[in-house]
């Protein structure tokens, strides 16, 4: 479906404050993962569907809107289910067909946890959805960037701490510790200030037992790097596990209790900054926006770094993974930690596989970017089915099944050939072959996301 097939609405809706609950009509696709900003075309066939689009057209609480969710087969139970989590969409551009059908183009808007479903009295399927508050970039604190004090300094500030109020001095110095430390804290949100605190607790206790073995044996410590670990290794599974709350939760009672002496105990720029870069979203961006550039070669992406918010909706929505992995980026609350998933897809993504009987279909050097939507875009057919589809230059494995056909091309040029898997039959896409020779690339391959697994190296 192209753009000149429908008309602009010239409305935009209204941004919903996170926790805010609504009745919307329901989209529900399979194949098709939307993500905020990302763009999707429809070609409404289903009378329910229709029912739905016209339902929001005309809705006065939240006009132009609708749920869009993830539909996927539950092999246990042989029925469609419906992902938790969806995505609203404006309604941007809008055009009835004499044949009943309706074209539209919408854009992703804000994530959403649905509550429930049913279908209203004209067919229209609706939802009651809650709107989720995103999470903000996390940017390392100012503060968190001073100088480091040597650990043995760290515990000799203890025991004044312990005794102040024995000896009665030290309370004004006590007292500025403790304000900088909340000053730190204060910087932070509530699910940043949560893996501060736990990281500090996880390190504490670690510093305990290393304090029991060496009066047990006779050799203390000497230096910050027992205090982390044996290894970088371990520093970061150390790290990850107190930044996801795992095993770490009497530690983080702990640190929530009493801090006449905690405050004392730990640094307030406790962690090196390069553990704070771990989970700093601009930083994650300017690294996951270099490796996207790898792929697509985007001469710049300066506007995305500045909003790692965008960029992880932007790459979620783009890079040429399976569905179920896509839907997983969606249900990640932090940007940050989307961030460090889209990271490690990018550095471990290798070869592209038959869902059915894992064949090797591609390699993520042969794909190739033949729309402004980049590797992965998702496309409308005349029959109103939305595919989501990956573009290569190399395919293997696949068998053609049609003649070349240029009627409804989604690439303007090119004719299109259905393609099977060679070995299970599985209908994974289309060949595009130019219609003329001057036309570059003479062909490329379009792979249904939906019909892949991913291969990780």
């Amino acid at each position: 479906m192209h753009m000149t097939e429908v008309d602009d609405t010239r409305h935009r809706s209204a941004i919903w404050e996170g926790g805010a609950i609504l009745n919307l009509p329901l989209i529900s696709l399979e194949g098709v993962v939307l993500f905020p900003e990302a763009t999707l075309p429809l070609r409404v066939v289903q009378p329910n569907f229709v029912a739905a689009v016209n339902r929001a057209m005309t809705q006065a609480d939240a006009p132009y809107t609708m749920g869009v969710v993830r539909a996927y087969g539950d092999p246990e139970f042989g029925q469609l289910r419906l992902a938790k989590i969806g995505t609203t969409a404006e309604i941007r551009q809008y055009r009835p067909v004499e044949d009943g059908t309706i074209n539209v183009v919408t854009r992703g808007q804000q994530r959403f946890r649905l509550r429930r479903s049913w279908i209203d009295a004209e067919g229209a399927p609706c939802g009651e959805i809650q709107i989720i508050e995103e999470d903000l970039p996390f940017r390392t604190p100012r503060v968190a960037n001073a100088k480091l004090l040597p650990l043995s300094n760290l515990r000799s500030q203890q025991m004044p701490c312990l005794n102040a109020s024995s000896y009665g001095g030290g309370n004004e110095e006590n007292d500025s510790d403790a304000n900088s430390e909340e000053s730190f804290e204060s910087e932070l949100s509530q699910t940043e200030r949560t893996i501060h605190q736990s990281a500090i607790g996880a390190c504490y206790e670690f510093d305990r037992v290393n304090e029991s073995k060496s009066n047990q044996s006779g050799s203390p410590c000497l230096n910050d790097s027992c205090f982390f670990g044996s290894s970088p290794s371990n520093q970061g599974k150390q790290i990850k596990n107190a930044g996801l709350g795992i095993g770490t939760k009497s530690m983080v009672r702990k640190v929530a209790g009493p801090r006449s002496h905690r405050s004392c105990a730990v640094s307030r720029a406790f962690w090196p900054n390069w553990v704070y870069r771990m989970y700093d979203s601009y930083c994650l961006a300017q690294k996951a926006a270099d490796m996207w550039k790898q792929i697509i070669g985007m001469p710049s992406m300066e506007g995305f770094v500045k909003k790692p918010d965008l960029l992880s909706f932007h790459i979620g929505s783009k890079i040429p993974i399976s569905e179920p992995t896509r839907q997983e980026l969606l249900e990640i609350d932090s940007i940050s930690y989307r961030l460090r998933r889209e990271i490690e897809l990018l550095g471990r993504l290798d070869r592209i596989r038959c869902k059915i009987c894992q064949t090797v279909i591609a390699r993520r050097s042969d794909m190739l970017v033949m729309s402004s939507d980049g590797p992965l875009g998702a496309y409308v057919n005349a029959y109103g089915s939305v595919h989501e589809v990956m573009t290569f230059c190399k395919a293997n494995g696949l068998a053609l099944r049609s003649r070349p056909s240029k009627e409804y091309s989604w690439f303007p040029g090119y004719a299109w050939t259905i393609i099977h898997c060679a070995c299970c039959e599985t209908h994974m896409g289309w060949l595009f072959t130019a219609t003329n020779k001057k036309m570059k690339p003479e062909y490329f391959w379009g792979i249904r996301s939906c019909q892949v697994t991913d291969d990780m190296r």
